[in-house]
């Protein structure tokens, strides 16, 4: 069924058909015509958390301190001009509403037509508001965030019932460097005021922001280059300068690596950084002087890979020299996930069968092995790919099984969820 066409002809039959769909299939009955993949697969998540379909649960909104905050923190202030340009004029006509939430899910920005706004404001689509899909259900700013692409949700395809008046259609906005999620951009109204297109728009003015976050920092390593250039000049031995997440912008004395991981909180002095060793590290004007040492190496004792949250994996290393974590992109998640489950080790082609049941796709696989190592350094060896004999490695999966990197439809994560609900290991 073509819900966005139905609901554009004709809103109130396909609000009504959503609604019998919507309560038989959570009844355990067959419904008519079946829910759409993306909206079942979410119901479930829903069902298996314990999100109450008839209740409208609605957590504490942020004060309006930390909204600003939140607001002065987020790359998404860099490209609010793109998202106006491209939302704000066509919603505001169309009696919808632009909405921009941060990775958690929090609602930093909300405009559009006043009339909207109110209705908005009655369903706690406020200001600060907390909209995860397993706080409020399934709907067009939490679900996009899970499974990582435009999703469109269609009056009672919203889990929660009081919902069913609404509809969202939400795309995810990943920074451009490294595939992290930063937010979710959602255009939002009633019903019968969607068009089938939206998803398609929504997608991608969030593809054009992705592409102005993609210049900025550009043009900010280049500027970073400019200070550090005539530095880098005056020493001897191994040395770059990185931004303050780690991008490099210019070496000296050393191959070209695209990236360095750092602490969350990296101060000057003498540090141990993970692919580099120990450094002495100095501000710059935008970034930092990382000077590689000869002193001997720090060891890592403990990686944890933590997929307990669905969207939002998260690899954290510590040891004797300190530790540091990185939010993990859907591919990359899935590749160490693999890694975790073969100690011994993958071969490229191994890995390209797990990850799209074709082992011919080695290029992919190393070009993506290759973006890990260079933030993971020595944790992870090659030929084949595995990590350190002596690493310590704990998994933190979901609690259940089918909430396994909900994105993924690589057939080595398929089965993984299938043995695990048949009563396979579910963490390490």
């Amino acid at each position: 069924m073509n819900v966005a066409r139905l609901a554009a002809v004709d809103a109130p039959q396909a609000a009504r058909l959503l609604s019998e769909v919507r309560d038989a299939t959570l009844s355990g009955q067959r419904a008519r015509i079946a829910p759409r993949p993306v909206i079942e697969q979410s119901w479930g998540r829903m069902l298996r958390s314990g999100v109450d379909p008839d209740r409208d649960f609605r957590s504490g909104l942020l004060s309006s301190d930390e909204v600003r905050r939140r607001r002065e923190e987020s790359p998404l202030r860099h490209v609010l001009p793109v998202l106006r340009e491209g939302l704000l004029s066509v919603a505001d006509v169309a009696q919808h509403i632009m909405v921009v939430a941060d990775a958690d899910g929090r609602v930093l920005w909300r405009e559009g037509a006043p009339p909207v706004l109110r209705k908005a404001d009655g369903l706690g689509f406020e200001l600060g508001a907390d909209w995860r899909e397993d706080v409020v259900g399934t709907n067009g700013v939490g679900t996009p965030a899970v499974v990582r692409r435009p999703v469109q949700v269609f009056a009672a395809e919203h889990f929660v019932r009081s919902h069913s008046s609404w509809t969202c259609t939400g795309a995810p906005i990943t920074d451009p460097r490294d595939g992290r999620l930063i937010g979710v951009v959602d255009v939002s109204g009633p019903l019968e005021t969607m068009h089938p297109a939206t998803l398609a728009w929504v997608d991608s003015v969030a593809k054009l922001a992705e592409a102005r976050l993609r210049e900025l920092h550009l043009y900010a390593l280049e500027r970073l280059r400019s200070v550090a250039a005539p530095v880098l000049a005056r020493l001897d031995g191994r040395a770059l300068a990185v931004d303050r997440d780690g991008w490099t912008a210019a070496v000296s004395g050393m191959p070209y690596v695209r990236r360095v991981a750092l602490p969350k909180s990296l101060a000057p002095g003498r540090r141990w950084l993970p692919s580099l060793g120990p450094c002495a590290v100095e501000p710059l004007a935008g970034g930092w002087l990382l000077r590689v040492t000869e002193e001997p190496l720090g060891t890592t004792t403990r990686i944890a890979l933590d997929l307990a949250r669905p969207g939002r994996p998260t690899l954290t290393v510590s040891g004797s020299a300190g530790s540091w974590s990185r939010e993990l992109s859907p591919r990359h998640a899935e590749l160490l996930y693999l890694l975790t489950a073969h100690r011994s080790g993958r071969g490229a082609a191994e890995l390209a069968g797990d990850l799209f049941g074709d082992p011919s796709r080695t290029v992919t696989v190393r070009a993506e092995m290759s973006r890990i190592r260079r933030y993971s350094g020595e944790l992870l060896q090659h030929r084949p790919y595995r990590f350190r004999d002596d690493a310590e490695i704990e998994v933190l999966l979901p609690d259940d099984p089918r909430d396994l990197l909900p994105s993924s439809t690589a057939p080595a994560i398929t089965r993984s969820r299938a043995v695990s609900r048949g009563g396979g290991p579910a963490a390490r």
